[in-house]
């Protein structure tokens, strides 16, 4: 029998990170699937961001934000800031503002401060490019894996049978 799509996709490598977003004093964090590195020089990474969330309002206007790794004891923190509609997801989480004011999670393995570059159209999400402009190492550990969450992120909802 053939896989589900989404069960396929368990299977390529990539973490799970907290994306953290400022816009000034107001800040907010989500959830993503991958981080790739886009560049050198300057050093520069890229991850997605679905357009409808209120994150992506924040990183628009704001043109700053942290990409937090998560430790594989950190399972819980990525439903958390993957919740759809929630506002005030920075109350629960230790975190302190970064030199650009967007959260860096105080628990993470190592985390990126970074401006915007650019945003990319990709099907229902947005391909974000920044510039990493200061990083740091604050926990030991192994990343968290994506495959290591199930199906929390709900994508099996998006294959039914016809697309086995």
């Amino acid at each position: 029998m053939i896989k589900k799509i989404s069960a396929l996709f368990n299977k390529i490598t990539h973490g799970v990170y907290v994306i953290g977003v400022a816009n000034g004093k107001e800040q907010n964090a989500f959830t993503a699937a991958w981080v790739m590195q886009a560049s050198f020089a300057p050093p520069m990474l890229a991850f997605s961001i679905n357009p409808e969330h209120y994150s992506y309002r924040l990183l628009k206007t704001g043109g700053v934000c942290t990409i937090n790794v998560l430790g594989q004891d950190q399972l819980a923190l990525a439903p958390h800031f993957g919740a759809s509609g929630v506002k005030e997801k920075m109350t629960t989480y230790a975190w302190k503002p970064g030199i650009t004011d967007a959260p860096v999670l105080s628990d993470c393995l190592v985390y990126f401060e970074c401006k915007l570059s650019h945003f990319t159209d990709a099907g229902d999400h947005k391909i974000v490019v920044c510039e990493v402009i200061n990083a740091g190492e604050l926990n030991s550990g192994w990343p968290l894996l994506y495959w290591q969450t199930g199906d929390m992120d709900g994508s099996s909802e998006f294959y039914t049978d016809k697309n086995q």
